[in-house]
């Protein structure tokens, strides 16, 4: 019984066929302006870590917090110590999780930018118009936004301002595999 050695399809051992699609090696250089971008990115992630940081630091003033302005609905008298211990374990749990994700998006978006993938940039475009509608809620609140959430809005609008200049739009359009 004779075996037929497996196909290979007659291309070479490069990552990419000769010829006719992108080698790694004629991959351009990385546009100053997008290594700004992933280096703001980062950024962006150490001040959304020192905010947690910050949120697990005082996380005992929520209570108060909960206590003076939770009133029931029907009664309008205080809510008891479990519910306002409840309300208050919720309250940063929620706050947690939701940094946590925060600093997973913003690493995820510097890794995925920085190797020049258009639809992570198309994707840090729409995170930060969520971002920017969560800021401006946060400007109708009584006591204004944190100074955390004004630092990262900046600091996303300066990635984004990097991302879309005309240098890493043609780096991108390069990059890209056919």
């Amino acid at each position: 019984m004779t075996y037929q050695p497996y196909p290979t399809g007659g291309g070479s051992n490069q990552p990419y066929p000769a010829g006719g699609g992108s080698n790694l090696a004629e991959r351009p250089p990385q546009p100053q302006s997008l290594r700004v971008a992933v280096i703001l990115m980062y950024v962006g992630a150490a001040v959304s870590a020192i905010s947690l940081i910050l949120t697990l630091a005082f996380a005992h003033r929520l209570r108060s917090a909960i206590a003076t302005s939770l009133r029931h609905a029907k009664t309008n008298k205080p809510y008891t110590a479990a519910q306002i211990h409840t309300a208050q374990t919720s309250g940063i749990v929620v706050i947690i999780v939701l940094l946590l994700i925060i600093i997973g998006l913003w690493v995820w978006m510097a890794w995925a930018n920085s190797r020049g993938r258009n639809w992570a940039r198309i994707v840090a475009s729409v995170l930060y118009g969520l971002n920017t509608i969560y800021f401006l809620l946060s400007l109708r609140s009584l006591g204004g936004p944190s100074i955390f959430v004004g630092l990262i809005w900046l600091v996303g609008l300066a990635a984004l301002i990097f991302l879309w200049r005309r240098d890493t739009t043609k780096y991108i359009a390069q990059s890209q595999v056919p």
